[in-house]
């Protein structure tokens, strides 16, 4: 999978509200009512992510939630990326 340019990231990020770009790596942060419901969150990422095989970086405290993505063989973002942040859209 190829890296996009610039251009192309913050394109495709005109529809994934709350994402940002920061050159390697698009980013959004959570925020949950309590604890229960951002690891619910995070439990629900991780089987998509090992069904898809790409892992995000993520933290986690109490009731926040950081999610990084990026393509670490491409060192950018790539279109799996995108398609990742969709899908982590329809989780919440």
């Amino acid at each position: 999978m190829q890296k996009l340019s610039d251009e192309e990231t913050n394109t495709a990020l005109q529809v994934l509200k709350g994402w940002s770009y920061n050159c390697n790596a698009i980013e959004k942060k959570f925020v949950f009512k309590d604890f229960n419901e951002a690891f619910g969150f995070l439990t629900r990422i991780a089987l998509y992510s090992e069904k898809v095989n790409h892992h995000a970086d993520w933290s986690g405290v109490y009731n926040k939630v950081n999610i990084k993505l990026s393509t670490h063989e491409e060192s950018g973002v790539t279109q799996k990326d995108i398609d990742f942040a969709e899908e982590i859209e329809k989780y919440l």
